[in-house]
């Protein structure tokens, strides 16, 4: 007796009836869901691309789209794995009915589709809208990092490129020679052709001569931002010259995009995506709200960010914007429990409280020690002694110049806190600094020390962070496959569009077995 258990199926055997692609895919398979939402979307800006009446009849969109989109939600990102699987998983031979699908095609079709993949992002977002899914209630912003299609041990900087472009020269003068040497001592058609390798240095130098420019534009900004380029160089791969370098999540140092979502509150959607190119996410944060205020045709009621998020030009917008906003920020005023907080700012400090008055970075008074008298436009320090408005100067910031107004106390001389608020370099009384935005500041720092201000921040933690742990973790964008800004920006949309996809897909398939779990009511 074998004790084996028999195949189901003799492989060499003929079969009459033989089971139907629809027959190995379960009823209740993830992927007729995603196919059911991509049926009911709309593709004539796809299929606009094409001719319509020349070449081998075209694959549509629609299959394409599905099929790249259900590998990312299985984790499936090359053209190639892609390929394989089209050809030998059920769930996708089922999804492209059958197609054979080269890598190549994958690969074209995946950076063709900009602006039509944007409106698909929107078709999503609009669909999940209609059935509740996105509430626009509160929405938080954030933004990672991801590693580029290059490596982080090569590196160019501008030194390195004049040094390498010197010794091109070189090789090119050398070859030309060559070549000159070789026409004189032939004739007629018997003369050697230009030696391949004459083309090839043009080539590299014409590279190198744009990698120089760009490398000197970058050192220029770092210089405005107050970076010595003498000391600390602006840096670019080659592989990927768009992508900057910056400090990795895991540490150190790599050629990196930085692509940003906001989140919607109701069920964890992303509602806007983008990449650019620069450490920090601040500058796009407006661009942000007010493509979502433009996708859904109303702007958020509320949104959250980080630390980074509180400057000027931000703060402004939601004002003007008219979005509950917040974010932490340093408040310029005394909070609470600081001893400088008084009534009469006129009247000194305690001397009992002059060591729990906190200190800045320097190991001095703070200036938040320092009282702001809006209606005499003057500081008044921890002893009740006037800074009156000295100067305004400007300053450079990451992001523009900036005006500073300066306050200055001339009755520091024999002042019994000298030591604890003047710095070493500090001859002629302790100068205190005001910008714009320091009334949006404190008001944003008021609203966030309330019990309500405190609860509603939190959120932002899980809402923001949760989107970028599933699209590294579960499906696996820790570093872009595609080079280049404006094709790292379709990667990326490619990624939220399945990671959208996978949740109105959830949502869809909980809302249908709630219906069919719910009783009939009696018509009696």
């Amino acid at each position: 007796m074998d004790y084996w258990a028999k195949p189901g199926l003799d492989r060499r055997q003929t079969l009459l009836l033989y089971p139907t692609l629809d027959d190995c895919i379960s009823d209740d398979h993830p992927v007729r869901m995603l196919d059911e939402i991509l049926q009911a979307c709309d593709w004539s800006t796809w299929e606009a691309e094409y001719h319509g009446s020349r070449g081998q009849p075209p694959i549509p969109p629609r299959v394409m789209a599905g099929a790249i989109l259900y590998g990312l939600m299985r984790r499936i990102r090359s053209s190639r794995q892609l390929e394989y699987a089209c050809g030998h998983h059920f769930d996708f031979l089922w999804l492209v009915e059958g197609r054979s699908i080269d890598h190549d095609t994958f690969c074209k079709f995946r950076t063709r589709f900009k602006e039509p993949l944007k409106k698909l992002f929107k078709q999503i977002g609009r669909l999940a809208m209609q059935l509740g899914l996105i509430q626009l209630v509160e929405v938080a912003f954030d933004g990672t990092r991801v590693k580029a299609n290059a490596s982080r041990f090569h590196t160019w900087t501008a030194a390195k490129v004049e040094a390498t472009l010197s010794e091109l020269e070189q090789q090119a003068a050398r070859l030309l020679d060559e070549a000159e040497v070789d026409d004189a001592s032939a004739s007629g058609e018997n003369a050697k052709p230009l030696s391949p390798e004459l083309a090839d240095p043009a080539q590299r130098r014409e590279k190198l001569l744009a990698a120089l420019a760009q490398l000197r534009v970058a050192d220029k900004a770092r210089k405005r931002d107050g970076v010595d380029p003498q000391r600390t160089p602006a840096q670019i791969a080659p592989a990927d010259p768009e992508a900057r370098l910056m400090p990795n999540k895991e540490g150190g140092y790599a050629p990196n995009y930085t692509p940003t979502a906001a989140v919607d509150g109701a069920n964890g959607m992303i509602v806007d995506c983008a990449v650019i190119d620069v450490p920090k996410e601040n500058g796009v944060f407006l661009e942000s709200m007010d493509r979502i205020a433009e996708n859904f045709e109303r702007s958020p009621l509320r949104a959250m960010a980080d630390t980074a998020m509180g400057t000027i030009a931000n703060l402004e917008g939601m004002e003007t914007r008219n979005i509950d906003f917040y974010t932490p920020v340093e408040s310029p005023s005394p909070e609470p429990g600081n001893p400088a907080l008084r009534e009469e700012p006129r009247l000194p400090v305690a001397e009992a409280d002059w060591s729990k008055l906190p200190r800045n970075s320097h190991k001095k008074l703070d200036k938040s020690c320092f009282l702001y008298d809006e209606a005499a436009n003057c500081y008044y320090c921890p002893l009740g002694k006037i800074l009156k408005y000295y100067h305004p100067r400007k300053r450079q910031r990451i992001g523009g110049r900036i005006t500073l107004w300066t306050y200055r106390c001339r009755e520091c001389a024999n002042c019994p806190l000298a030591s604890a608020c003047l710095g070493s370099k500090c001859k002629r009384g302790r100068t205190v600094s005001r910008d714009g935005s320091e009334p949006l500041r404190a008001k944003m720092a008021a609203k966030l020390n309330t019990a309500e201000g405190r609860h509603i921040y939190h959120r932002r933690f899980h809402l923001a962070e949760t989107p970028f742990a599933v699209l590294k973790g579960a499906m696996g964008i820790r570093q872009f496959l595609l080079r280049g800004l404006e094709k790292v920006r379709t990667e990326w949309r490619w990624a939220c569009t399945a990671y959208n996809l996978k949740k109105l897909a959830s949502a869809l398939v909980a809302l249908r077995a709630s219906a069919t779990a719910s009783p009939v009511p009696n018509g009696n």
